[in-house]
């Protein structure tokens, strides 16, 4: 497993962005901002994740993302590792947005992450078309917060 920073044609991952957020619009407003963690499993990509720097103290994890046929393997785990290690000496926070998806917030407090706040309607409000996981339509967008 090796984990490299991306600094350069953050596009050409727009595919494997788009399984954590369906919308390119949406991606492009952070994916410029943001510092790209890819995972590769003998060179082969599995996993990304997009931090952007919110403030002096919070960092925000802004897209994490696997290819089906690496998840259950710990590579979006060892992402979130290789995050607080490499932030936790600057930064005080580490924050996220997900939809209300059960497994999905199990993972994260896994991690340590406590949810904090909801904006209501996000989804509905922020993206062209409805946004469904596990068969169910994402609404609220709920953010968890770790101490690093």
């Amino acid at each position: 497993m090796q984990i490299k920073e991306i600094t350069t044609n953050k596009t050409d991952y727009t595919d494997i962005l788009l399984i954590g957020d369906e919308d390119k619009k949406m991606i492009n407003k952070y994916l410029e901002q943001s510092t790209l963690y890819a995972l590769y499993k003998n060179n082969v990509l599995a996993s990304i994740c997009a931090v952007a720097e919110i403030d002096n103290e919070t960092v925000e994890i802004k897209n994490l993302a696997t290819y089906p046929e690496y998840r259950n393997e710990g590579n979006a785990s060892a992402l979130i590792d290789f995050v607080c290690n490499k932030y936790k000496t600057n930064f005080k926070y580490l924050i996220l947005g997900t939809g209300e998806n059960i497994n999905t917030l199990k993972f994260y407090k896994k991690h340590g992450f406590q949810e904090t706040h909801k904006l209501k309607n996000f989804f509905i409000e922020n993206y062209s078309h409805p946004i469904f996981e596990d068969g169910k339509q994402l609404k609220d967008m709920i953010y968890l917060k770790k101490i690093l």
